[in-house]
């Protein structure tokens, strides 16, 4: 296992997971539509070392954005490995003790747990070789990236934002995006849900500056770390001694008194002043794939910039999936299953998030069902818990059937008893579902394949009509998964359920409106798409037995719709253009076309905000 990023990137040159761009690249714009490029590209290309940025130091993106890599990152050949190490640990831990013996065999575990806390150190270390403080210390060195054409700025993607509770001193390691705003202050994005919000709230009611420092770089396990849904209290580097089965070296800050990793290529150090109004930050081309729009958040003053010499600045760039983020989510998905099974439901076998629901929007899990009504007992308690309260649609699968394989799931859905098989509900979505009116609230919804007739037939009329306020009607979903998908107009009056019941079409179980331009996209792109779209609580009925789904764009001015809708994610056409006309300089191998031109029918107007006219 690497012990610091310059370790890493040689890893992933011996390995031949990195691609070097020699040529001067503009970190504005031109480096993120070249890792747009290599990111969608089939297991998700190589990651990517630009050398020079223009600054002093290098840049890297796409770092982890694979199987191969994140598993290269973590020391291991897969994550299931990591799954087995807790799995393993759980049995000891939680294994009944009888006797003396019994608790004496205890003690190897317990020296073994030892080794993975936090160790604090004295002096000075590398991430503070070279300190910048005051007047000196200034943003402006760092090739910090501005990745789609309507950001408000340049942000900082791979923060690992150090902070404390004032009450305890319990350290937290968030990833917070931090758009800059001058050489000495930033944004700082911490949603109503995250611990850094429940500090600064703490401090806000003390009265006192919140101390806040921010690292880049070092052993990407740290990287990992930050991003992993640990309860609200467990520290991050207690995880990431773990997964390196060795302790975190930690020093104190230069200007707090923080601690940081010692081998980080970067730390930006500052504080957070409660006493302050918000700013407007934003907006951000997000990994929703949409647009975050403008907001008020806290102001990050920096008091000292310390780092490595010869550091390297990380990156990562978010937008339409997949990107780099799917593959530390899948991580996930398999190194947190035996948690999930210990705090929360024993009988779930297999957890499965794909990559076009981005983390919130879709999970499928399979379980061990031994009652009626089980699936909707595991959902309700897997909306309550951890960052799983974010979830908007769960399949709910029998421990039998293979959830990440495809064909079977098409088979589930194509079979479902709508009529016994749906729970809808309400209740805490991620601040970044811009589909429903109430910001952070919204409908859910549970499916239960355990019901479901796998033999349903779906018969479709050679001759499908189309109805009059549609553009097309797209049955190539229908044998496989039961869906048709109809085309039209975001703001067009429709009467989807009118259209079901009169289409002659058998054993459909789905029939979604969805923007017209959506025509241009993979079946993927289009569950991403309609997802992002919808609230169940407001856009999923069932009529006569089908569910019927509106999951086109939504209108702002009609009434219980969101206020404001963004645009969808796209490079501008003078980036492509750039980027097509220098490819051959980067010297990273064929060619490969833009994705935002399948995405830019689905944006409308000049800004981060789709414009539609009214009515």
């Amino acid at each position: 296992m690497s012990r610091s990023l310059h370790d890493f990137i040689t890893l992933l040159e011996n390995n031949e997971e990195l691609l070097k761009v020699t040529a001067r690249v503009d970190p504005v714009l031109e480096i993120a539509e070249i890792t747009d490029r290599v990111s969608k590209s089939p297991n998700g290309g190589k990651a990517i070392l630009f050398t020079d940025t223009g600054t002093e130091f290098p840049v890297i993106t796409n770092m982890v954005g694979s199987d191969r890599r994140i598993a290269l990152a973590l020391g291991v050949d897969g994550p299931d490995e990591i799954a087995d190490r807790i799995a393993l640990l759980a049995d000891k831990a939680f294994a009944p003790k009888n006797g003396l013996g019994d608790k004496v065999k205890m003690l190897p575990l317990l020296g073994e747990v030892a080794k993975w806390m936090p160790h604090i150190t004295k002096g000075r270390g590398e991430c503070q070789q070279i300190v910048l403080k005051g007047e000196e210390a200034k943003l402006g060195m760092l090739p910090i990236l501005k990745c789609w054409p309507y950001d408000g700025g340049r942000f900082i993607t791979l923060p690992l934002v150090h902070t404390a509770d004032p009450e305890t001193g319990a350290r937290n390691v968030g990833m917070y995006r931090i758009q800059i705003m001058g050489d000495r202050v930033t944004g700082m994005h911490w949603h109503m849900h995250k611990t850094g919000e429940r500090h600064y709230r703490g401090y806000k009611k003390l009265g006192r500056r919140m101390p806040v420092s921010v690292c880049l770089g070092g052993d990407p396990v740290y990287t990992y770390s930050a991003t992993a849904p640990l309860p609200d209290g467990i520290d991050e580097y207690i995880l990431a001694g773990f997964l390196r089965r060795r302790s975190v070296k930690l020093v104190k800050c230069i200007t707090n008194d923080l601690h940081v990793p010692s081998d980080c290529d970067f730390v930006i150090e500052g504080y957070v002043d409660p006493a302050e109004e918000k700013v407007p930050e934003g907006p951000f081309g997000d990994h929703t794939g949409f647009y975050s729009l403008e907001d008020m958040y806290p102001r990050f003053h920096v008091t000292a910039i310390t780092h490595r010499r010869n550091a390297v600045y990380p990156a990562t760039v978010v937008g339409v999936p997949p990107q780099e983020d799917l593959y530390i989510a899948k991580a996930t998905e398999k190194i947190f299953l035996e948690p999930i099974r210990l705090t929360m439901q024993p009988e779930v076998r297999d957890l499965y998030m794909p990559g076009a629901g981005v983390a919130h929007n879709l999970a499928v899990i399979s379980i061990e069902r031994s009652y009626p009504g089980q699936a909707f007992k595991v959902a309700a308690s897997m909306w309550g818990a951890g960052q799983m309260m974010f979830n908007k649609v769960l399949l709910v699968a029998d421990e039998r059937e293979n959830i990440r394989d495809m064909s079977t799931l098409a088979c589930l859905v194509r079979g479902l008893d709508l009529n016994r098989g749906v729970l809808f509900s309400r209740g805490v979505l991620d601040v970044l579902d811009h589909a429903t009116a109430t910001v952070g609230e919204g409908g859910k919804i549970a499916l239960d394949l355990g019901c479901c007739c796998s033999e349903k037939r779906v018969d479709i009329p050679d001759d499908v009509t189309v109805p009059v306020w549609a553009d097309f009607v797209d049955v190539s979903l229908a044998a496989d998964w039961g869906v048709v998908i109809v085309g039209c107009d975001p703001a067009a009056d429709i009467d989807l359920g009118d259209f079901a019941a009169h289409s002659n079409m058998e054993g459909v179980n789905f029939f979604v409106a969805i923007d017209s331009a959506a025509r241009l996209l993979t079946p993927e792109e289009l569950l991403w798409f309609g997802l992002a779209n919808v609230d169940p609580d407001r856009d999923m009925r069932i009529n006569d037995g089908r569910m019927l789904v509106d999951a086109r764009t939504k209108s702002p001015w009609r009434e219980g719709l969101p206020e404001r809708v963004p645009n969808v994610v796209t490079s501008s056409t003078e980036t492509v253009r750039l980027v097509d006309s220098r490819w051959a300089q980067y010297g990273i191998g064929e060619f490969i076309p833009s994705p935002s031109a399948r995405y830019a029918g689905l944006t409308s107007g000049e800004s981060a905000e789709y414009s539609c006219g009214s009515d």
